[in-house]
């Protein structure tokens, strides 16, 4: 007994099919697609992420130490003092922004490694660190640019209005109050729109080789029709990661309590409670910069997951990855890397509509049709074509070594029955 064989999708060849994707495909796998390479993402992310938050926390401590510590040989409420003051909260100010900056490279090219390993495992690649830094270094200090330039442009503007509003505030200070309100709501939903519009270029920089501009002017683009669902992955990400942190904080509040009862039963404050305090503090930054590398990484998988589902919808990339699959699959090597074929190539144009009684575009012009616009086709030429006889075909035309029309006059076709017209079988038709 035999069974009918039942139609099963072809399988996929990466971590997500090769069409565009849906809101759930993208959100889903940005959060499993960690375990295709544990040891690449969360191991290099959580290295560097640690060594950013260990430089930039004795960065600032040390500065701290060494401009505020002048102030214990001073009396306070002298001028002296007051410079002194000022000069420590501004020397660490600078210290704790550039050290800010540094991490923020060190996060950025993170996101390179897995920007370039998410597209990889689009097409069930595995590759080792030492490859995928040997693709994200060309690019390496235009990710840092990028970064910089961010952060420069946001710290002017926060200078001008803080400016702003502290001149306000010396002369009308309730109207500084409201505006300061107004600005902060404001800056909610801008924070949001910016974040979204360009979540693509750190993809486009490292899988296009695009230039700063141009990657931005890439996400700008490509992120067109597809905002509302890029925002709404980019709030859930965001939101998940938040309160997973304030989660796992408040138990270490807890632990400290505990550590403090334990290591100071007589309730002396020295140095039992310190002790008690920094343990604390530092078994809650271990886990929070375990939450942080991971939330990293997802986030970086989703901005490119997004960046692979816009560039299909826009420019056909599930073309190029199913023939790159296929192809490497077949045995082929060295092959072009898919991902920088067809850089803005417009769909629409490719499969638009034929003109009403034409051929689509793209396909070579018959002989006796001139074109009537690019890619299109006009009405054909003069006795260049003659309609088919009703019911079948006319006549073929003849080649250029045919012979031409005979000396003999055409027979006249013969009229075709009438539809009234009988005759009994075997009698003769007059």
């Amino acid at each position: 007994m035999t069974a009918y064989p039942s139609w099963t999708p072809a399988p996929r060849p990466g971590i997500i099919p090769l069409h565009p994707l849906s809101f759930g495909v993208i959100l889903g796998r940005s959060f499993s697609a960690l375990r295709q390479n544990p040891r690449v993402l969360l191991g290099f992310a959580l290295v560097v992420q640690t060594l950013a938050v260990l430089v930039t926390t004795a960065g600032v401590v040390a500065v701290g130490f060494a401009t505020f510590g002048r102030l214990a040989s001073l009396r306070p409420g002298t001028d002296e003092f007051e410079t002194v003051l000022a000069g420590s909260i501004a020397i660490s100010g600078v210290t704790a922004l550039v050290l800010s900056l540094a991490a923020g490279a060190l996060g950025v090219l993170v996101q390179g490694i897995v920007v370039s390993e998410v597209a990889q495992a689009v097409v069930a690649e595995k590759h080792t660190l030492g490859t995928l830094w040997a693709r994200v270094k060309p690019v390496a200090w235009r990710l840092i640019g990028y970064t910089a330039l961010v952060s420069l442009i946001v710290a002017v503007v926060l200078g001008v209005l803080a400016t702003g509003i502290v001149l306000l505030a010396l002369s009308v200070a309730p109207l500084a109050i409201v505006l300061t309100i107004l600005l902060v709501l404001s800056a909610i939903p801008l924070s949001l729109w910016l974040s979204t519009k360009l979540l693509l270029v750190t993809s486009a920089i490292v899988l296009e080789r695009a230039t700063v501009f141009g990657a931005i002017a890439r996400s700008w683009r490509l992120t067109r029709g597809r905002f509302w669902s890029t925002l709404g992955i980019i709030v859930i990400i965001s939101l998940s990661f938040s309160v997973l942190a304030q989660v796992v904080s408040i138990p270490f509040s807890f632990v400290t309590m505990g550590l403090t009862s334990v290591i100071t039963p007589t309730g002396d404050p020295e140095p039992g409670e310190i002790i008690a305090l920094l343990a604390g503090t530092l078994l809650a930054q271990a886990f929070v910069t375990l939450i942080q590398t991971i939330a990293v990484i997802v986030q970086s998988t989703a901005g490119a997951l997004v960046y692979v589902d816009c560039r299909m919808r826009h420019e056909g990339l599930d073309l190029d990855l199913s023939a790159y699959v296929d192809r490497r699959d077949a045995g082929e090597r060295d092959l072009p890397d898919p991902y920088r074929q067809h850089i803005g190539r417009d769909l629409a144009a490719r499969w638009q509509q034929p003109p009403a009684g034409g051929m689509p575009a793209g396909y070579p012009v018959p002989s006796g049709y001139p074109a009537a616009a690019p890619g299109g086709y006009g009405p054909p030429a003069p006795g260049a074509y003659a309609p088919p006889a009703a019911g079948g075909y006319g006549p073929p035309a003849p080649h250029s070594g045919d012979a031409g029309p005979s000396d003999q006059p055409a027979t006249p076709p013969a009229a075709p029955p009438s539809a009234t017209d009988w005759t009994a079988p075997g009698s003769q038709r007059p």
